[in-house]
């Protein structure tokens, strides 16, 4: 297979069959490591992964997929302590480590479009933890297989994305990836200064948009809710940061006015959107998505070394 195809830049790159099979892969993590605490298919193996944003969630998971599937891990550090740090180009810290010889490379920097220029100098496939406000393809992964897990299906469901969508690149993503799908319907909540992209609504062929300011207007109508931060690392201006933060919030207070209720989703972390006294309704997939996020890193990490 050509190093390009193993190279995981965009859910816009990827097809449903691509998705569907991905699923299966991750059902199948699932049921191997019930039987076996580590699997064999990343044996010899070493995953290289560079963060130069913070990050919990995607970090340890790809460390603990990549560890799960037999492999190992070189993690190149905190950016603060590198070279990066004194001014060498992302380019020539790419080809460095590159040229150690990982089987496979995870990166995350807060520029959009640095993964592809990762991946253009690497000769190791290269997957995007995350480049800036751009994209966040693996959440997107582990998002649509939560939602099969949940639901059963894909197709059909009614879906909104509430939050900072103006610099959310996890409902970038989703929202390409939703678009392989039939039938669905993204509605997206956020104040009009928060509101998602042209770029990316644009670029849907197959979903069917819907706007609103308040989730409070079209709950009835969904099957999840998925919140989102609000990003404040990505405002140069931090007074209307300040101004927009109490824009949206979910509690159980809030949730209890309605009858139907959609399951909730957030890819975390959380701030003051998402109330902890929903953590323990049936409805809350959130502490799910992340568990589901090491399983579908790990189905992703096998396809990429399998070639």
């Amino acid at each position: 297979m050509p190093k390009t195809s193993r190279d995981v830049i965009s859910t816009k790159d990827f097809s449903r069959e691509f998705y569907e099979n991905l699923f299966q892969e991750t059902d199948r993590i699932v049921r191997g490591l019930k039987k076996n605490r580590i699997l064999r298919y990343g044996k010899g193996s070493i995953l290289a992964t560079i963060f130069l944003e913070p990050s919990t969630r995607t970090r340890l998971s790809f460390h603990y997929a990549m560890t799960k599937i037999g492999g190992e891990v070189v993690d190149f550090g905190l950016a603060e302590a590198a070279s990066i740090a004194k001014g060498e180009t992302l380019e020539d810290t790419v080809r460095m480590v590159d040229g150690y010889g990982p089987s496979v490379v995870a990166i995350r920097t807060p520029v959009p479009g640095s993964a592809k220029v990762a991946a253009d100098v690497c000769a190791a496939p290269v997957i995007n933890a995350g480049d800036g406000q751009n994209e966040h393809p693996t959440q997107a992964m582990l998002d649509l297989y939560t939602i099969q897990k949940v639901r059963g299906r894909i197709d059909g469901l009614r879906i909104g994305l509430m939050g900072d969508l103006a610099h959310s690149r996890t409902t970038s993503s989703l929202s390409y990836a939703l678009d392989r799908f039939d039938d669905v319907t993204v509605f997206y909540i956020a104040p009009s200064e928060l509101q998602v992209r042209p770029e990316i609504t644009q670029s849907l062929k197959h979903v069917r948009v819907e706007r609103a300011e308040s989730y409070e207007t079209v709950i009835r109508d969904l099957d999840f809710l998925y919140a989102t931060r609000l990003q404040k690392e990505r405002f140069s201006d931090p007074s209307e940061y300040d101004r927009l933060k109490g824009s949206y919030k979910l509690d159980r207070s809030s949730l209890s006015k309605y009858e139907k209720v959609p399951y909730i989703m957030h890819p975390l972390p959380r701030v003051d959107e998402l109330n902890k006294d929903v953590d323990d309704l049936p409805i809350a997939k959130y502490f799910e998505q992340a568990k589901n996020g090491m399983y579908v890193r790990a189905a992703l990490l096998k396809r990429v070394l399998a070639g």
